[in-house]
């Protein structure tokens, strides 16, 4: 079982999008920062960066600008979200089991001693992303850099 790949981890898109968030987040108010440049901070593939991109723009959690002034800025709304929301903005919602997934009936339910550990690890997981936010985790890798 050593080999085991397991599912339940986050896609490459939604872990890049935490990574580049998480850059912005560094980045003073206002300021833009062009799709080449982001790509070299984040040591990400500029093709992929832009289909990243375009998901956190209509989440409105950035927004981006063409021309000479132009380039991508975290949102202020950007700036105040937990992982979950830039998670959910790249790949939908989370769930650690469809019996855990709003609207949807398990005909199992109410005979399947595993659906309550379902419904407190997808509770969990989701108040541990909850709680960290961009701008906090951006912060701390100012505080990593000045020591």
């Amino acid at each position: 079982m050593r080999n085991c790949s397991s599912q339940m981890q986050l896609t490459r898109a939604a872990d890049y999008g935490v990574r580049v968030m998480i850059h912005l987040s560094t980045l003073p108010a206002g300021e833009r920062i062009l799709l080449p440049s982001l790509a070299r901070a984040t040591d990400l593939p500029k093709s992929f960066l832009s289909k990243i991109l375009q998901a956190l723009s209509r989440a409105q959690l950035i927004s981006s600008k063409r021309g000479p002034v132009g380039g991508f800025e975290i949102l202020s709304q950007g700036r105040a979200a937990s992982i979950v929301e830039i998670i959910e903005a790249i790949d939908g919602p989370i769930r650690l089991n469809l019996c855990v997934q709003n609207g949807r009936s398990c005909s199992r339910k109410p005979s399947c001693p595993a659906h309550p550990f379902w419904i407190q690890a997808q509770m969990a997981m989701l108040e541990v992303l909850n709680t960290a936010k961009v701008s906090e985790l951006g912060e701390s890798i100012g505080k990593r850099s000045a020591e």
